[in-house]
């Protein structure tokens, strides 16, 4: 079947629905749901029942670069500063020396192995070097795992920012398959202008980004999750204009944009969780559909001892080389190497070779299928068998709610103050957003002239003001004082 203006929406809105139930379904089994997505895009593809024949790259990698935007950016939302400040030395050293080191271990292998050229083995070393935000972001929360100390974070921290490194990796010695003269080190200056570029602009779009949020007034609640998408896509595809990273660039950005108090914040996450999933399910779909199973049979073999050696030997040589200088656990680290899920991302990466048209591009692609797929159904079914055998887990009732768990429950305080506002408080004549006021309290209610309000990031403090406030500590109410300006041993209305 051929995919056409007219069958689009009706294929589209089905595969949807059936990768939905199936992915409901396959949670109960410890299946991964992405491995789900991606086999009902194979399955609805040429070599399936579906009949559906799509066989273009092009727009293939329109979608991932797409999808990973929103993913990317989703993560970075949800990424708490406080959790990942203590482990950003690891974090970072994993998701650069770590990733360089993978490619490299596993494209002298597979140059070992195959009759790849050097560099192209080491184009498939790159393209298959970095941990899946999308993989590790839906299978660490959709099961649910409590993890102890700063192990989470570390995990969801690499997998969030190493993906910029692959990319450059990628695109490097890409231009050396195509180049071969250059030799590697003329490929150093691009490496490190793209990821400077990358990161400066992602903090600067970042407080650009709170600025223009915080200080605009729309007229519907609504329309600031779409301010934000186009601040998240102006971002990406600027720091892409002036030779940055513009992967890097977002995924900076939306940690920053997570961390600091905005306007209608509670919209804005829940509808990019929303839109991360729908992402997921369009981008491994997509994938599904282009790649054709018939085709990846021949390098079933091949592609098995390349994907056992990166799971088993260069991931963890990887990961021990690179967290040598930093006390852990030997447990934790192996444990960190085992999370080393390939997803979508790498597949994505694969089309750049298709687009350039090399001579091997359709082999590569079809091993770094592969690849994912085994990594995805062998490790992202295991991680909380190997969890409980490496003793790093936490009972789920033990497991602590970060800020941003905070945030989006509904109804989780239990102590109630309210707090009058006079008219020489500083406070007086601020918005909510501005107030710096503490993620684990609301002000649920503002009593205004005997009116009440619901209030929102907006709002505007005014003098004699009543702030019906709740949290779920009583300790909680000293950073409400502070950041009301007000004593902290102000007394409560009765």
């Amino acid at each position: 079947m051929d995919i056409t203006i007219e069958n689009i929406i009706l294929i589209g809105s089905v595969l949807l629905l059936i990768s939905i139930i199936a992915g409901k379904t396959s949670y109960r089994f410890g299946v991964p749901t992405l491995l789900l997505f991606l086999v009902i895009g194979m399955l609805a593809g040429s070599d399936g029942i579906g009949g559906i024949y799509f066989d273009n790259p092009k727009i293939a990698q329109f979608v991932g670069v797409v999808s990973l935007n929103f993913i990317l950016f989703s993560g970075g939302l949800d990424t708490s500063w406080q959790s990942v400040k203590p482990v950003l030395k690891e974090g970072v050293a994993l998701s650069t020396l770590g990733v360089l080191l993978t490619a490299i271990g596993l494209g002298y292998f597979v140059y070992w192995i195959t009759d790849f050229g050097l560099y192209e083995s080491l184009l498939l070393g790159a393209i298959v070097s970095s941990t899946d935000a999308a993989a590790v972001f839906s299978i660490l929360r959709g099961k649910n795992l409590a993890l102890k100390k700063n192990l989470r974070p570390t995990l969801e921290l690499e997998s969030g920012s190493n993906d910029p490194m692959a990319y450059v990796l990628t695109i490097a010695f890409l231009s050396l398959v195509q180049h071969p003269e250059k030799g590697i080190w003329s490929v150093l200056p691009l490496f490190f202008l793209q990821m400077a570029i990358g990161g400066i602009s992602g903090f600067l779009f970042g407080k650009l980004s709170k600025i223009v949020i915080n200080r605009i007034k729309l007229d519907f609640e609504g329309l600031y999750p779409v301010l934000t998408i186009a601040l998240m896509f102006m971002t990406f595809s600027a720091t892409d204009r002036i030779g940055g990273n513009g992967f890097l660039a977002i995924y900076i950005c939306s940690v920053y944009l997570g961390n600091q108090n905005l306007i209608h914040k509670k919209t804005i996450m829940r509808m990019f969780d929303g839109l991360a999933w729908l992402m997921q399910i369009v981008l491994f779909l997509t994938l599904g559909l282009l790649v054709f199973p018939s085709q990846i049979v021949p390098f079933i073999g091949i592609g098995l001892l390349i994907s056992l050696f990166l799971i088993f030997v260069a991931r963890p040589i990887a990961v021990f080389l690179s967290l040598l200088p930093f006390r852990m656990k030997l447990r934790r680290r192996f444990y960190i190497s085992w999370v080393g899920l390939r997803g979508a991302v790498p597949i994505v990466f694969a089309t750049y070779p298709l687009l350039a048209g090399i001579d091997k591009a359709d082999t590569i692609f079809n091993i770094v299928f592969f690849v994912s797929l085994t990594s995805v159904l062998i490790q992202g079914s295991t991680l909380p068998i190997v969890a409980k055998w490496l003793r790093v887990g936490l009972p789920e009732k033990a497991k602590p709610l970060s800020p941003t768990d905070e945030l989006l429950i509904e109804h989780p305080k239990a102590v109630m103050r309210e707090i009058k506002i006079k008219d020489d408080a500083p406070s007086v004549g601020l918005k909510i957003v501005n107030l710096d006021f503490p993620k684990n309290a609301i002000i649920a209610m503002i009593e205004r002239e005997g009116n009440y309000l619901t209030p929102n990031g907006s709002t505007v403090i005014e003098a004699n003001d009543k702030l019906v406030v709740l949290t779920d500590k009583p300790e909680v109410l000293d950073k409400v004082y502070t950041s009301l300006s007000l004593p902290k041993d102000e007394q409560p209305i009765d």
